[in-house]
């Protein structure tokens, strides 16, 4: 196969699982790194820095950047600071063809995904939390600017890939699957103890601690519920969720003629982040070959949803619009922090989350502007904070 020209590659969220997995494609495939981005991490986005020899970085805490700016002050790296330094850094024009892949966890992620838009640059999207939060207005923002958002997320990847394979009028409904995380099978009942160590012993991928606690409760794929329903401009309830504990099917669509398109690999996240920098093309692998003799057989099987009210919930949320989603986000922001800290049981998760969306649903209902969704993001985070306090 003839060497595929690579796009250079500016990495947010440099140091966590998916945004190390992009630089180990970069490493392979020789794909220029212009920029990097992370919040505290300085030692590593200083090796990232030195290894690739980039041109910026940005650490959006601001002591962080301090110390990264002494570390490499031997270097012509320009060192960005604070959410604005990101936003700043995005920005600059580094080469003609450049791909921004912003990996980022959780809502902060919103603002560089507008920032990268709104520079007219190529978007390859791994947070989530950014078409949760503000959907409309991302793709509102994508269309406007003519760029086609390429996901990175192993479900939508595969998604985007099926689509291939028809036209958007012909599209019935996503089959979008879900490892069902540890906890597959288990009764609320068996849910009430469950230690933090337990519920980041995720089955099938190696992720950060958030989204592996947000895989165990099944609320990860209530956002990608969402994330399916803005990206291929589909209602929420045409994307059924399928339990799929081999993770070998990615996802797959159906078409009018009820023929099930499907994309299949072994579980690397490193094939998305390759596709989104040779898309519509494809190079030479940067993953191991599948071999389906291996695998044996493949099963699927419906989410437990009065078990796990948090895919249900996302669903609802969706439907509600407005912004309801980013609600349900900021308070499963700081339920899963809480988790994490061992102020939470896990089944708080759950009650802290609903509880807090449906005190706030009408008023979020109604919000449209950026203003009002960062508003009422700060609003859900107080109320479930405050449900914390309370001993919730």
């Amino acid at each position: 196969m003839e060497q595929y020209r690579y796009p250079s590659i500016t990495v947010l969220g440099s140091t966590g699982s998916v945004g190390e997995q992009a630089i180990d494609v970069a490493r392979q495939t020789g794909a220029r790194v212009n920029a990097l981005c992370a919040n505290r991490n300085v030692a590593r986005v200083e090796e990232q820095a030195r290894e690739f020899g980039v041109r910026a970085c940005a650490m959006s805490d601001e002591g962080a950047a301090k110390d990264l700016r002494e570390r490499l002050k031997d270097t012509s790296v320009r060192v960005y600071a604070g959410m604005d330094g990101v936003c700043e850094m995005i920005a600059e024009q580094y080469d003609e063809r450049e791909v921004v892949l912003n990996s980022v966890i959780g809502e902060a992620g919103l603002r560089p995904t507008l920032a990268t838009l709104q520079a007219g640059k190529q978007l390859a999207l791994a947070n989530k939390e950014s078409l949760v939060c503000a959907g409309e207005i991302v793709m509102s923002l994508a269309r406007e600017k003519g760029i086609e958002i390429l996901p990175v997320d192993s479900e939508h990847c595969a998604i985007f890939q099926c689509l291939r394979s028809g036209s958007p009028r012909e599209l019935r409904r996503i089959l979008l699957t879900a490892s069902g995380g540890p906890f597959f099978g288990y009764t609320r009942e068996q849910l009430q103890d469950i230690t933090v160590e337990r519920a980041l012993a995720h089955p099938t991928w190696s992720m950060g601690a958030k989204i592996t606690i947000d895989s165990a409760t099944l609320m990860n794929k209530g956002f990608e519920v969402i994330e399916a329903a803005h990206l291929f401009q589909i209602d929420a309830d045409r994307v059924e969720v399928l339990v799929h504990r081999e993770s070998i099917m990615h996802s797959a669509v159906e078409y009018s003629d009820n023929s099930v398109i499907a994309q299949m690999s072994v579980p690397d996240m490193r094939l998305c982040v390759q596709y989104a920098l040779t898309h519509p093309s494809r190079a030479e692998a940067v993953i191991p070959q599948l071999d389906l003799t291996r695998v044996g057989a493949m099963t699927f099987q419906k989410p437990d949803t009065e078990t796990f009210p948090l895919l249900r919930l996302a669903v609802e949320s969706a439907q509600c619009g407005g912004a309801v989603p980013a609600v349900l986000n900021a308070a499963n922001e700081v339920a899963v922090a809480a988790f994490l800290d061992r102020r939470l049981h896990f089944c708080g998760i759950f009650e802290t989350v609903e509880e807090t969306v449906s005190a706030l649903r009408e008023q979020a209902r109604a919000a449209t502007a950026i203003e009002e969704i960062f508003e009422l993001d700060g609003a859900a985070r107080e109320y479930a904070n405050a449900l914390l306090s309370r001993g919730r």
